[in-house]
């Protein structure tokens, strides 16, 4: 694993997709996206992804369009993609280091091999902690209200 400076590397990304009149902002989205994911795992290479989760984080609705911007940087050299064709294994993504003076790098090695771990489980990077808010003035507002007039005004008049 090399050393990856943050800023260095964004800088150079940002730098890259400025003159190129191919990136749309779901291009950027998707990088940015897999990129806090290679963070996450501490910039190893290669890193696995779910696909489901990096839509959420690229904000992505549609599977299509991430297949074709997946498939695009991969293309243009920004990504090193490599689809799992089983929808429960995770897919392989390694992530260049632009910012490295011998241009960009995909392994620890010039001569390393990559092979895909067959145990990698699907962990989620979200953790479903999210608390939901209640409205608790509202609640404490309408706690003493009598909705069923049980105390006072009751009207046995009317039909039950």
């Amino acid at each position: 694993m090399s050393e990856v400076n943050y800023i260095k590397h964004l800088k150079v990304f940002y730098d890259k997709t400025i003159d190129d009149q191919r990136f749309n902002p779901t291009h950027i989205s998707l990088y940015m996206a897999l990129f806090q994911l290679w963070n996450v795992n501490r910039f190893q290479t290669p890193f696995y992804v779910n696909r489901n989760e990096v839509m959420i984080m690229a904000k992505i609705g549609s599977k299509t369009t991430y297949h074709k911007c997946i498939r695009d940087l991969n293309k243009w050299k920004f990504i090193k993609y490599k689809p799992s064709q089983n929808p429960f294994k995770s897919s392989e993504v390694n992530m260049y280091n632009f910012w490295t003076s011998n241009g960009q790098v995909v392994g620890q090695d010039v001569g390393q091999v990559v092979e895909q771990d067959v145990g990698q489980a699907l962990v989620s990077y979200y953790k479903h902690n999210k608390h939901i808010k209640r409205n608790k003035h509202y609640k404490q507002e309408n706690q003493n209200s009598d909705y069923l007039k049980i105390e006072n005004d009751k009207d046995y008049s009317q039909p039950l």
